[in-house]
Parts: C-alpha cells; structure tokens; sequence
C-alpha cells in the first residue's frame, strides 16, 4: 500500500463508519463486510473480490492505533491545509497538490497536478524531505541508507482452520509472502514477519510485514484462550437421573461426557485436552449444558409430566429467590 493509496482511499467510508469510530465499531464493521464479501461466499464475483480487499487494506489501517493517526494527519494535512503556489494562479489559497505542482512548473489555476506515491525514488516522502530539509532533489547532501518501512496486510480464515494453524500466501506489493498462522490465533490478532516489509534502501534491512488476522465464527464452537466452549443440549429426565451424551469435539470425532444426575441447565462440565493445541498448552472443552423443553407433548407423555408435577407439588423451586430478594 503506498502513500498515495492514504491520501486518495477513505478507509472509513469503505467499511462505512464515521471518523471518531472506536476500534470496536471498526472491528464489528469489518466483520460484517468479511462475511458478506469473502470469495468463498461470493465465487468468481470479481467485484466483491476487490472489495474483500479494500476493507482488509483499510482495517489493517484503521485497527492499528499508530496507523490509525499516521493515516487521519496525512490526509488531514493534504485535504485540510492550504498555500499560497508559486508560478501564478489565483493569488489566493491552493491545494495540496497546487503546492507541489507550483513548485516543479505546473502550479497555478487550471495547471497540470502532479501524482506522489511512497514507491520508488523521487517519491512523496522524497518531496516533504525536500521541503523540510530531509534530502532529495539535489538540494541537500545524499541520504544514507534507509530502513525499509513495515508494511501491512489481512487474512481471514475459517475458525477451526484458525485453531488449527495454516499456511496463507499473501499478495504484498506485486510479491507473494508465505507466511505460516500459529495455532489458534485470535480474532484481530496482529503477526508480524521480520524482515517482510519493503526493502531497505542501500543496503539498509527491510521492515516487517504486520498481518491484520480476522477469523469467522463457527456455528457450534467458540474459543476462550485455548479452551473451546460448546453448549449441548440434554432432555429434562438425562439432566434430572443423569446419562452419558455423545459430544462434538474440533477435529470431527465425538467425546463421551458424563452429566451427573439433577444437572441444572447452564452448568458447564470440563473435558481435559480436547481444547485448541498450541505450541505452549492444550486447552480444555468446556461443555455447557442446555435443557431441551419440548414443544409438543404426546399424550403419554403429557400424562407423566402431570404425574411428575403432583408427585412434587411440595417443592418451590422459587423459595431461595424470593427469600434473597426480600434481603
């Protein structure tokens, strides 16, 4: 992404949020646009493969809170400030780029603008150097050698492809970088590979390549550290005389879990080591249970939750509530 990508894209109106957006309303804003645009939803729609990479480039920006600052005061220092350009014109204020055009023969109303980008010599940063005293032009001495600057990028992977671990090939400035995503990486999570960012100049090293990872929400799993919950549900008489239930597990086979008997519903029960593996820990399944109520009662069993009700017509359930309500 180079400079003149900053200063032309508004990042905020391409994940539709206002400019004082906090990072939450930025991250809920790209979620949703991730699941609606991602190629696997959208396949050989060439469109919302452009735009699947629009919102990666401007959440990248937008995520990372000193991205986020550099971005607002470029763009607030291009669309904001005015000069006076010299060779003619108006005589009054000009743009951003009249300033630059001025100064190389172009300036003043109705002259051509010049295009600036971070790429290559005589680039946007070689042109502020120039005005503020940083090289470039041949008015000062010949800078040194200069570190590559670290350069961003997103990826978003399926949820047990991100507990798993993966290796993704990204797009970066005309290269492709392999890059391997540990085992279970979080949502947001930034990785950044030395040495991956654009090339330093005479000689200098190269920055680092930061990578923005989005993960999408998987319909029975979710992740807590490097535990996974799922929540099962159970009839009233498994929870109530307790049973042995089959439960999913990541990598597609199942668990035997016990459920004691008289379990309430929301109780969570552990399953050692059938979390997220990682490189440091194993983490548990933490199985929350849900108790099933039926929607339709068959006249059987309609009669025997009659019967269970008078056979326990003498427990309030409610007592403890009330009493600790009125305390």
């Amino acid at each position: 992404m180079t400079g003149q990508d900053w200063l032309e894209k508004d990042f905020y109106a391409v994940l539709g949020v206002p400019k004082d957006a906090d990072a939450a309303t930025i991250k809920k804003a790209f979620r949703k646009l991730a699941r609606q645009l991602h190629p696997d939803h959208n396949p050989g729609d060439a469109t919302a493969e452009a735009k699947f990479k629009d919102i990666g480039e401007a959440y990248a920006v937008l995520s990372d809170t000193e991205q986020r600052q550099q971005y607002d005061q470029l763009r607030a220092m291009a669309g904001g400030a005015r000069f006076t350009a010299p060779g003619g014109g108006r005589g009054g204020a000009a743009g951003f780029e009249d300033l630059f055009g001025g100064m190389f023969g172009a300036g003043g109303q109705g002259g051509t603008r010049v295009r600036y980008s971070t790429g290559g010599g005589g680039g946007f940063e070689d042109i502020l150097g120039g005005l503020f005293g940083g090289g470039g032009g041949g008015f000062t001495q010949q800078r040194g050698p200069q570190p590559g600057i670290d350069l961003t990028a997103t990826t978003t992977l399926p949820f047990r492809t991100a507990a798993e671990g993966s290796t993704v090939s990204l797009s970066v400035e005309g290269r492709t970088v392999t890059a391997r995503i540990p085992a279970g990486v979080r949502d947001g999570q930034k990785i950044r590979l030395r040495g991956k960012g654009r090339p330093g100049e005479r000689g200098a090293e190269p920055g680092d390549l930061v990578i923005t990872v989005s993960v999408t929400p998987h319909p029975v799993f979710s992740a807590e550290g490097d535990n996974l919950r799922v929540t099962v549900p159970v009839t009233f008489d498994e929870a109530a005389l307790g049973a042995t239930v089959d439960v999913p597990t990541l990598d597609g086979s199942t668990v035997r879990v016990k459920v004691p008997a008289g379990t309430p519903s929301g109780r969570t029960l552990r399953v050692k080591g059938k979390g997220i593996h990682t490189a440091k820990a194993t983490g548990d399944l933490l199985v929350t249970v849900q108790v099933a109520v039926p929607q339709r009662l068959s006249g059987a069993a309609k009669e025997a939750v009659e019967a269970f009700a008078k056979a326990t017509a003498d427990q309030d359930v409610r007592a403890d509530l009330m009493a600790q309500a009125r305390t």
